[in-house]
């Protein structure tokens, strides 16, 4: 088992939640925008806030043209009379540097700091965001304002966390950020003929002589090279990073005390969160499930783990996310207040110590005024703010749960620059979709009440039983010998489709694949070959025919590897999965899923994007194997619940519309919600949630 300790802690000692939750519990509130509001809202807000539970919200994310309405003028003054009544009512501050949204004069007087386009097209302002993090002066003015803003308040009593920008996932194509991606590239490969190694210039005539021919990645006749929009995006998530730790080390100069964040976006593509995440003192998220999709609350679940993960297990905060409706689909079906309850105890239960929305109160005006609210249009006397206040009172009774952390035995490897690599123009299918891989397998153990924490390849995996590599197409050979070690050192790894194929520079590795790992699984391949529209039927005793005699048959329909087995005797792969005698190309009885034993572990190859039941039925053999236990402590099997344990707590969540029991075992155990006690089995409700304890209430 692992407590989420794979990384070395910082060498400082970081400021943490702790001394804000130890004093108010989980946190609660949301985005506060009062300069949207005349001061006679302000008091209102405070009262209804309270009322609400609300004991944390973030302010100033949307603030710099009022906070500094000319270049270099400052007037802090309405925000110093926030502060003060947030203050005296109770109400804790997250502040926040207003650097995300540049004023207007920002954008007319210094048109270099906005940002240009993959076609050159220079972006204006009168949106949000408008800024290339490359800029000079844009940095300069927001090191500036930043500075000014924590010499001002880091003594206010009412500011408990700081909060760098908002969302950061700017991209810049302009001829400045050309200059800054080629010093960053001269870092990374130390001359120019390091670079034309990297990125095969031999191919296409590519190859550069000078540095200043070297751009980055715009609008060509055709393809561009893959390594350099590989580059690019590395340079684009480093130099996002620079621009947060600019901020971030102006605070810490001034305030060492308090936690800095910034908000995440659960699987962003822009921005690479595992060479980030030793940067926040806490993870913060932003999640916006669909309520229309019926798999969004299992990817939520997904990305709740990657965000504990991210943080080492450390409790993190569910920043925002919407108490109903957005605004922003071409269709904006609003969730109900069960199910706004519903997700945000799911996020307790993996692992955060704070609940936040955007935002309190709902705008009048502006792009974002039919996104839902804490405080709808309608006022307080409306069924989306008896929610709020349900909501409120419900994680003032999950007192208890802050601090407490998860445990897991089973890890997802996922890696941003594989991700990015693998999806790039001119491969041989657009289908394989690394996230929804990652989701499809993350499921399969979500609906069997399994603990799963993320890591990089290249993570200590020393205390976990089975590690799964849903799509693994970049492997350093330190990060596969980190795989190897785990397996034969008695681990049980489950590697998907597509993966060991390119070097870190997106290479094709030669040889057969997984090619640093065929030997391990005793198997390899040869060919990717994407399917017609006919695909071709795989069976496997794994799963049950229609008649439940016959070996099952499932069918791939659109990508399937040409595997072989490789080895004899123990050296040799086993085919758990075959192409069916009918299959076409030659692949009539041929592996497709294979696995080996080797060292004291057990190394699997799934060589096809199996159906659902298929790959669900792969991955429950794996956990028998393992035995793998689900949070209730029994072997692992569908709960019709979702099984949560996290400290000494078990949260089950029912996403259904029916009520389902669940068996907990003898020991009675409390509701903290209910104080009702549950001895046997548990009911719960639909859309509803039970905290079980053996604690007394």
């Amino acid at each position: 088992m692992t407590d989420h300790q794979s990384r070395a802690p910082d060498a400082r000692a970081r400021p943490t939640l702790s001394a804000l939750t130890d004093e108010l519990g989980v946190l609660y509130g949301g985005d506060y925008n009062p300069e949207q509001w005349g001061r006679e809202t302000w008091l209102e807000d405070a009262l209804l806030m309270q009322a609400a539970g609300v004991n944390l919200v973030t302010v100033g994310v949307f603030s710099w043209a009022l906070l500094e309405p000319r270049p270099g003028a400052r007037s802090f003054g309405w925000l110093d009379e926030v502060l003060d009544l947030l203050h005296a009512h109770g109400i804790a501050v997250d502040l926040a540097t207003p650097t995300a949204s540049p004023p207007p004069w920002m954008g007319h007087l210094y048109p270099e700091t906005l940002p240009v386009d993959r076609d050159g097209v220079r972006l204006t302002y009168g949106s949000r965001n408008q800024f290339s993090p490359s800029s000079a002066v844009y940095r300069a003015f927001a090191r500036d304002i930043t500075r000014d803003l924590v010499d001002r308040y880091v003594d206010h009593p009412a500011v408990r966390m700081w909060h760098v920008g908002n969302e950061l996932g700017q991209v810049c194509h302009s001829d400045e950020t050309a200059l800054a991606f080629r010093t960053w590239l001269d870092e990374r490969y130390g001359s120019l003929d390091g670079l034309n190694d990297a990125w095969g210039t031999t191919f296409w005539s590519q190859r550069y002589s000078r540095w200043d021919e070297v751009v980055p990645p715009r609008k060509a006749p055709y393809l561009v090279n893959p390594t350099q929009e590989l580059d690019f995006r590395r340079f684009t998530s480093d130099t996002l990073r620079d621009v947060y730790r600019e901020q971030r080390d102006i605070i810490r100069e001034r305030d060492d005390r308090r936690p800095v964040t910034t908000n995440f976006m659960g699987f962003f593509p822009l921005v690479d969160y595992w060479s980030w995440s030793d940067d926040l003192d806490v993870v913060s998220d932003d999640a916006y499930p669909d309520p229309t999709d019926p798999t969004s609350l299992t990817s939520a679940a997904l990305t709740q783990d990657l965000m504990r993960s991210l943080g080492g297990g450390a409790p993190w905060l569910l920043m925002e996310q919407a108490v109903g409706a957005v605004n922003w689909r071409e269709h904006n079906v609003p969730k109900t207040p069960e199910r706004m309850r519903l997700e945000s105890l799911q996020a307790v239960a993996h692992g955060a110590d704070g609940v936040c929305f955007f935002q309190w109160r709902a705008s009048r005006a502006g792009a974002e005024r039919f996104h839902s609210a804490m405080l709808p249009h309608a006022g307080a006397d409306t069924e989306v703010h008896r929610g709020v206040v349900r909501l409120g009172a419900d994680l003032a009774r999950l007192r208890s749960v802050v601090g407490g952390r998860s445990r897991a035995s089973v890890a997802i490897a996922f890696d941003w620059s594989s991700w990015w690599a693998a999806e790039g123009e001119a491969g041989p299918t657009r289908r394989l979709r690394v996230v929804e891989e990652v989701r499809r397998w993350h499921r399969s153990l979500w609906e069997r009440g399994v603990a799963v924490d993320l890591v990089r390849p290249g993570d200590a995996l020393e205390g976990y039983d089975l590690v799964l590599a849903p799509s693994l197409y970049l492997l350093d050979e330190p990060d596969a010998a980190n795989l190897r070690a785990f397996v034969t050192g008695g681990g049980t790894l489950v590697l998907g489709p597509f993966s060991d194929v390119a070097t870190r520079d997106a290479h094709v590795r030669p040889g057969r694949f997984p090619v640093q790992l065929a030997d391990l699984v005793g198997a390899s391949g040869e060919e990717w070959l994407p399917l017609d529209d006919a695909g071709l039927d795989v069976v496997s005793d794994l799963w049950a025919g229609p008649d439940g005699v016959l070996p099952g048959i499932a069918h791939v329909d659109s990508y399937v590897e040409r595997l072989r087995l490789d080895g004899a005797g123990d050296s040799a792969g086993e085919a758990v999965v075959t192409a069916s005698s009918s299959a076409p190309a030659g692949l009539g009885g041929a592996p497709v899923v294979v696995r080996r034993s080797a060292g004291t572990g057990r190394a699997w190859y799934v060589g096809a994007l199996l159906p659902d039941d298929a790959l669900d039925a792969v991955l429950a053999e794996v956990l028998r194997e393992r035995g793998t236990l689900s949070a209730l402590g029994a072997p692992a099997a569908r709960l019709g619940v979702e099984a949560v344990r996290r400290g000494d707590l078990l949260f089950l969540l029912n996403h259904t519309g029916s009520p389902v029991s669940v068996p907990v075992g003898s020991t009675p155990l409390t509701d903290l919600l209910t104080s009702a006690v549950h001895r046997g089995s548990a009911v719960v409700p639909p859309v509803d949630v039970l905290v079980l304890t053996e604690r007394s209430s």
